[in-house]
């Protein structure tokens, strides 16, 4: 609980750490991937044997550009290799290759959605293309393995100003930027797998009095979830205000300075780990083995036609020219692919919020199944305009609609062949819906003398029926034309709402 008196609020700044994409590592040829058996993707250059050079990977510059374009940063002409010294066990060399003074983009920001509505700009200040370090394994009992596939990976680091103020500006922060790395198709930014982790620097300014103290900078280090950011960020908030209470005076940043801690999940709690250390203890000098980077114009600008509409503006438009609720367009904008397929389906002539029904209901389902994006559950453009065509024109209903989705995604079949083939198109003939219609009258009287009685179930005795003639047609029927024949014949006079 804060104390009346006090106004607390605080500040945090965040480094992601985002693993691009690329075939191979930053510094060899050896292959990136993530799930292989140990050390089996290293060769001398990533384990730093004798005489080993390293030569640099022009796909992990030109995605990290992009990355950096896309949030406005500016993208210096030149640019250059440092070498970071400091000792970890899965750092083979004794340094990481990275950049110091020379970051590849700087000064841009990012638009945050928050809750209430009204985005936060974070201001970013560099994002520098670096190395992975290994992987430590602790699996075994006794000992400490090293897996050397991870280093040299291409690791890009975003480092925002300290502008966000809450967990909720938190999450939202780092869900953005995994939302625009995917758009950007330069990571998948899975956090099983390491693709993306967290490191937000948290400290309080307490106004008491009029008097303004600010608390430790606290870095929490390697987060790889959502949830343990929020976790570790709320925690870190509580526990500095708390402690500060006990020392107003002694617990400050110019007394204590800056602190590393981890974040335990299973008690959700930081705990120490060291102080932390500052530009001048990792010895920064340029790397002699790499040549100076010269981004020239023509290349960046080369990046820059690859970007196309971003993920905010595309939603915005959902919203505004398809009348898409935000929601639905949120949804449809957590990849570039899926929001290609809706795009793609409106210019071929089919209606968008028919589309976005399809895509967030089964599609979503079928993509939840396979632990994939909507877009890779293998629907096309033109499979989706078709089905959206045949829903609006009455052509199929919606149960036969879903059913029409999940074997056109199976299959790749068109749906108007798939539901010729299955006997999903609605049927129109009046005399067979009127033999449906009777069929379902005689074999379930006490229904049909609770709607002809006007009972209080009589609605639900209707919607019973209705069901009936439904299964019977195996999905075929047009639902409301049944509903209104049942009406005419065992309600007369009653209006469809029920009135």
């Amino acid at each position: 609980m804060v104390n009346a008196s006090d106004i607390v609020k605080p500040v945090i700044g965040m480094e992601i750490h985002v693993e691009l994409d690329t075939a191979t590592k930053m510094f060899c040829r050896c292959r990136n991937r993530f799930g292989d058996e140990p050390n089996t993707n290293v060769c001398p250059v990533c384990t730093a044997l004798p005489g080993a050079l390293p030569v640099m990977n022009a796909q992990a510059v030109a995605y990290s550009i992009k990355v950096g374009l896309a949030l406005g940063c500016a993208v210096p002409g030149r640019t250059k290799w440092d070498r970071k010294n400091y000792y970890y066990p899965d750092l083979p060399k004794g340094y990481q290759i990275s950049q110091y003074d020379l970051p590849l983009c700087e000064h841009g920001l990012l638009e945050v959605p928050l809750a209430q509505g009204q985005p936060k700009t974070v201001r970013i200040l560099r994002a520098h293309l670096e190395e992975d370090a290994g992987k430590n394994i602790h699996d075994n009992p006794g000992y400490t393995g090293v897996d050397l596939n991870r280093a040299g990976v291409p690791l890009l680091e975003i480092v925002s100003e300290p502008d966000l103020n809450s967990v909720e500006e938190v999450g939202s922060y780092a869900r953005s930027m995994q939302r625009l790395v995917r758009w950007l198709g330069v990571s998948q930014a899975n956090m099983q797998m390491g693709h993306m982790r967290f490191e937000p620097n948290i400290n309080l300014h307490i106004t008491r009095d009029g008097e303004v103290f600010k608390t430790p900078i606290i870095e929490v280090k390697n987060l790889n979830s959502f949830r343990s950011l929020e976790g570790a960020v709320g925690y870190e908030i509580q526990r500095q205000y708390d402690q500060w209470q006990e020392d107003p005076t002694g617990f400050t940043l110019e007394k204590l300075g800056k602190q590393n801690r981890g974040f335990d999940d299973a008690t959700g709690r930081t705990v120490f780990q060291r102080d932390k250390e500052e530009a001048h203890d990792y010895r920064y000098f340029p790397d002699p083995d790499l040549p100076t980077v010269i981004v020239s114009d023509q290349w960046r600008e080369s990046i820059r036609n690859e970007i196309g509409e971003l993920p905010l503006a595309r939603r915005a438009r959902y919203v505004e020219q398809f009348g898409l609720a935000f929601k639905d367009a949120d949804a449809l904008t957590m990849d570039a692919a899926t929001g290609d397929l809706l795009d793609g389906a409106v210019t071929a002539g089919a209606d968008a919020k028919q589309c976005a029904k399809l895509l967030l209901g089964r599609g979503a389902a079928l993509a939840n199944e396979q632990q994939c994006t909507i877009a890779e559950i293998g629907i096309s453009t033109e499979q989706l305009t078709e089905l959206a065509k045949l829903l609006a024109e009455g052509k199929v209903n919606a149960t036969a609609g879903a059913k029409i989705f999940d074997k056109m995604a199976a299959s790749g079949q068109l749906p108007g062949a798939l539901a010729k083939a299955e006997g999903l198109l609605t049927v129109t003939d009046t005399g067979q819906l009127e033999a449906w219609v009777a069929e379902a009258i005689a074999k379930n009287p006490q229904a049909v003398e609770i709607i002809r009685t006007g009972d209080k179930k009589a609605e639900k005795s209707l919607g019973f029926l209705t069901g009936q003639v439904m299964q019977a047609s195996r999905g075929a029927a047009p639902a409301k034309e049944v509903q209104a024949m049942l009406r005419e014949k065992l309600w007369p006079g009653k209006q469809a709402s029920g009135e």
